[in-house]
């Protein structure tokens, strides 16, 4: 067996223990005499693919950058199962968006032809003022952030229901109760009401949406509630905090 062959092997063995493996355990589950495991991990972690703490093994930045392309698609796969489980069960089409480095940024929509997705027929990043998502996203933001936003994006009326003017806006999201669905009706798009969930984590605003024909709107808080826990009851079986966490699709 060549070296590249056992270092690997090694890799994959310490990739499969989420808090680190010391050299013996990792000798031993890949075959290896203790000796050749211990140099090729010591060379490993020399090169940045692993790192020893408190002698144990664990994966270096060098491995970490080598599997984002692979995470990145893991990722993306969670998510999407998580949206399309969510529109089927509840009916309606779902968003995820995240506000990221200055701009409302829609992640994915997951929608089917009994429940088509809003178009965005006005840009999302200029409007994100008459948007559930982007009232939650929003809400979410210090006062800096919130202003430099609106400063390049300010608010204006873009259908009769739509919020005029910056100051009954502001004063809309400062009524909005942490950690509540934003609801929306007909302020983007005629026809159409929406709720927002918000998801915070660190520095990162994130929001999962729904929408629905104005016509049922009664049926909008029930189905936000019920998204809400869901999300809380999925969260661990799909891994679905640790991806938003990393919210790169």
């Amino acid at each position: 067996m060549s070296s590249v062959q056992r270092a690997i092997r090694l890799l994959e063995a310490v990739a499969a223990h989420d808090h680190g493996a010391p050299a013996k355990q990792l000798a031993r589950e890949t075959g290896l005499a203790l000796p050749t495991a211990y140099h090729l991990l010591r060379t490993l972690a020399h090169e940045g693919y692993l790192h020893r703490e408190d002698g144990l093994f664990v994966l270096g930045e060098a491995t970490e950058r080598l599997g984002s392309k692979g995470a990145q698609q893991k990722r993306r796969g969670i998510m999407g199962d998580a949206l399309a489980h969510w529109r089927d069960s509840l009916g309606v089409p779902v968003y995820y968006a995240v506000y990221q480095e200055g701009e409302i940024d829609v992640l994915a929509v997951v929608d089917s032809p009994a429940a088509p997705a809003v178009p965005e027929w006005a840009d999302f990043r200029e409007t994100a003022h008459t948007h559930a998502i982007g009232q939650c996203l929003l809400s979410q933001l210090d006062d800096e952030a919130r202003r430099d936003h609106l400063d390049r994006y300010p608010v204006q009326s873009i259908t009769a229901y739509s919020v005029r003017d910056e100051r009954t806006f502001l004063r809309r999201l400062q009524a909005i109760r942490r950690m509540q669905p934003v609801i929306e009706r007909q302020e983007y798009a005629l026809g159409t009401v929406c709720a927002a969930i918000p998801l915070t984590f660190g520095t990162t605003a994130a929001a999962i949406a729904v929408s629905l024909p104005a016509h049922q709107e009664e049926r909008l808080m029930p189905v936000a509630r019920r998204l809400q826990s869901e999300i809380g009851r999925l969260s661990g079986t799909l891994g679905l905090y640790q991806h938003l966490k990393n919210h790169s699709l």
